[in-house]
């Protein structure tokens, strides 16, 4: 069965190259020219990839992934005219998968949406074991993709979510960005260390102070580490 792509783009042009390069790709895709449109779309049929414009009519796209990262973690690539760094760290830490400026090639981007795809049929095998870890005070658990923190169910994007238990369970192993842009991610070569930065920023927001016994630690130079004292 062929997997689904639902592009959310009001600008024809980009949307018809898109599904030209899609459907050669083996993709169905379907087609929302507005926010509001995109977000029925995606409740109804469910798509594996979710391409989606900032921009839009009726609701933009931040709305929309934020609506989606309520009921799912299907993988969303944000498109956008826009490059600032701004834009970048909203939708990292709203729970984009990826990001990419237009104009962009292409094959460059099926070639992301193929790296995000393949990271999150990965976590689906890997979730059928169970996925939890405990230290003093923190609980990292995978398989209701939940935080706890001192005794508190802590709101926790996923992708931040994965990358801390990542680095946890490994302790005291050092990650290099590109690893964990390869391995947390799966963007191979395309990944921003800033996208790495950002949720480490925002984990520590959440883990400050908690315990003594263990910390997130920059590694200066190299890279991160979830460091067990």
């Amino acid at each position: 069965m062929n997997k689904k792509a639902l592009v959310v783009e009001d600008d024809g042009n980009i949307a018809e190259l898109l599904r030209l390069y899609l459907e050669k790709d083996g993709f169905a895709v379907y087609r929302a020219a507005d926010g509001g449109e995109g977000l029925e779309m995606f409740r109804s049929f469910a798509p594996d990839i979710v391409l989606l414009d900032i921009m839009l009519p009726v609701m933009d796209g931040w709305s929309i992934l934020r609506e989606i990262r309520k009921i799912s973690k299907t993988p969303v690539i944000m498109l956008t005219a826009k490059g600032e760094s701004a834009d970048k760290v909203s939708g990292l830490e709203m729970g984009a998968d990826d990001y990419v400026t237009k104009p962009f090639d292409v094959k460059e981007l099926i070639a992301r949406i193929h790296a995000v795809m393949r990271r999150s049929d990965d976590g689906d095998i890997e979730l059928s074991n169970s996925k939890k870890l405990e230290f003093d005070r923190l609980t990292v658990n995978l398989d209701s993709y939940e935080l706890i923190v001192d005794e508190r169910r802590v709101d926790t994007p996923p992708k931040e979510l994965e990358l801390l238990f990542h680095l946890a369970s490994s302790p005291n192993r050092v990650f290099t960005r590109n690893q964990l842009l390869d391995e947390v991610w799966g963007f191979d070569y395309f990944g921003d260390s800033r996208t790495v930065d950002v949720h480490i920023k925002r984990l520590r927001e959440k883990l400050e102070g908690v315990s003594e016994k263990w910390c997130l630690k920059t590694v200066w130079g190299v890279g991160y580490k979830f460091e067990v004292l």
